[in-house]
């Protein structure tokens, strides 16, 4: 096996074993409410007294907002690990991180001119 592999897979080895490993102990050590009571099923909003229900209806738009900011974070997830081996990767690495870069911004510019990130 390569080392990149090598390293990928004792990767997953080893965030499956502690994810696993957290699940076992919580249940070994019974890591749960002594008690329930009636102010745990109550809604919080931040130490104030609720006004109405907890089931209310959203706009879309938050949900697009949402879903345009998750889209440009895990391209912020991309382009660390990029710029810390562009001198390894060379003119290849530089133009294909180019084109990612382009696709995101027209996706970018279709949000825009279809106003989804128009607050109003």
């Amino acid at each position: 096996m390569s080392s990149p592999w090598l390293a990928a897979l004792s990767f997953l080895a080893m965030s499956g074993s502690v994810g696993l490993g957290m699940v076992v102990a919580g249940r070994i050590l019974s890591v749960r409410a002594k008690a329930s009571t009636p102010l745990k099923t109550r809604t919080y909003e931040c130490g104030e007294e609720p006004e109405g229900s907890a089931w209310i209806k959203f706009h879309p738009r938050y949900y697009v907002v949402a879903l345009v900011f998750v889209l440009f974070d895990v391209e912020a997830v991309f382009l660390f690990p990029w710029s810390l081996v562009l001198r390894s990767i060379g003119t290849a690495g530089l133009v294909t991180m180019f084109v990612f870069i382009a696709v995101l911004m027209l996706g970018r510019a279709y949000a825009v001119k279809k106003g989804a990130l128009r607050w109003q």
